[in-house]
């Protein structure tokens, strides 16, 4: 059998893989270059000349017909096999088919790749965002396990493009953002991966699979030492300067006299015993909630002794709501009783109320303080849209 096709691709590409697998399973012969090296051969003017954007995967014709974007080129090899049942058997199954595809592609798949380019390096790293994106990819992994609870593929009772699609990224996913401990949440997805990989037809395409015990995290680079300076030489005795002439009583004062320094009335508190820089490190490098996060080192190692260790300010504010409809609000750790003199800094910081939580003995304190610092404070229906973590004064809010 000629081949249907050209694909240009690389091995570990998972949806270049999901291609490949895709026209496996149809009985699809198709034609890989031996030779193609990427991110050279794609940036040549003759690949340009066929695909302007340079992006793999791509497709060419026996025919002449060109295309890019992964699952596009999935469907439309699954479509020269139209008795092979990949694209379902009615009108209503091939769109099913491209709703779970398209939903594993934009958020499970996107997220891997955000999360591997923020953990790599390629992006200044940010602990908020990078747990942002591990739950937004949690809450759709959770998605597909549920409807596979009482199914064994995502559409009708056959293998389609979905299954063979979806287990592609999966396969990706276990070997970088989806760990044991994630797994064991998600025994329905698991299955299914499991069943797909494994099919005669497929498992030469899909090979072996690398499960990651634990998911990728940040890891800073090692401070570099810088090397000690070498020994200044002896500097030669100064000559001794005429004594400098005494000011004269008629010589006019400064024209603008120094303004005195204020004191910030914090400076007088006692010495404490918490070190914000400390909080500051934890909160930026932990997990936000759950065990071993950040608000589990806040309460055992600052709040049993908060009343030695207040010391300035860390805040966490955001703005809720929407357009028109919104409000600011958050969560401040500062020293003394009082919130004054901290917050008046900001010119506007009467605009807004100020209340003292009591976070040990009080549950809907409690709640508020973990919501704000999570990111996911929501008030009278307004929800949590940006935040900002301030370690200044310079615009604190409790509520507005």
């Amino acid at each position: 059998m000629a081949p249907a096709g050209t694909l240009w691709a690389t091995p570990y590409q998972a949806k270049g893989k999901a291609i490949k697998a895709v026209a496996a399973f149809a009985g699809i012969e198709i034609a890989i270059p031996a030779s193609y090296e990427h991110f050279v051969d794609n940036k040549k003017p003759e690949f340009l000349a066929k695909f302007p954007h340079g992006k793999i995967p791509a497709w060419e014709s026996t025919d002449g017909f060109k295309l890019f974007e992964g699952a596009a080129i999935a469907r439309y090899v699954a479509a020269l096999a139209p008795n092979s049942g990949l694209l379902g058997g009615s009108l209503e199954d091939a769109a099913l088919i491209d709703q779970w595809v398209h939903l594993a592609e934009t958020e499970v798949d996107t997220y891997t790749d955000f999360i591997r380019a923020l953990c790599g390096g390629s992006f200044p790293y940010n602990k908020t965002t990078h747990t942002s994106l591990t739950d937004r990819q949690i809450r759709t992994l959770n998605s597909l396990d549920a409807h596979l609870s009482t199914r064994t593929f995502f559409v009708g009772e056959r293998i389609t493009l979905a299954d063979i699609f979806i287990a592609a990224l999966i396969q990706r996913s276990v070997g970088l953002t989806i760990d044991a401990a994630l797994r064991a949440k998600l025994p329905n997805l698991l299955r299914h991966f499991e069943t797909i990989v494994n099919q005669p037809k497929l498992k030469a395409v899909f090979g072996e699979t690398t499960y990651i015990e634990k998911a990728i995290q940040f890891v800073p680079p090692p401070k570099e030492k810088k090397p000690a300076p070498a020994a200044a030489p002896a500097a030669p005795k100064a000559e001794k300067k005429p004594k400098a002439k005494e000011v004269d009583d008629e010589e006019e004062e400064p024209l603008v006299p120094e303004e005195p320094k204020v004191k910030n009335p914090l400076d007088d508190l006692p010495k404490s015993t918490l070190n914000l820089e400390d909080w500051k490190r934890a909160y930026s490098n932990k997990e936000t909630r759950g065990a071993g996060g950040a608000l589990e080192w806040f309460y055992e190692q600052i709040l049993q002794r908060l009343e030695a260790s207040r010391k300035y300010l860390f805040g966490s504010v955001g703005v809720l709501g929407t357009s028109g409809d919104s409000a600011i609000s958050g969560a401040l750790i500062l020293r003394g009783q009082d919130a004054k003199p901290v917050v008046d800094v900001a010119p506007d910081w009467e605009s807004y109320e100020y209340k003292k939580l009591d976070v040990k003995n009080n549950a809907e304190d409690k709640a508020f303080f973990d919501a704000a610092l999570a990111w996911d404070l929501e008030i009278g229906g307004k929800k949590w849209v940006d935040g900002k973590n301030v370690s200044r004064p310079n615009f604190y809010a409790n509520d507005s």
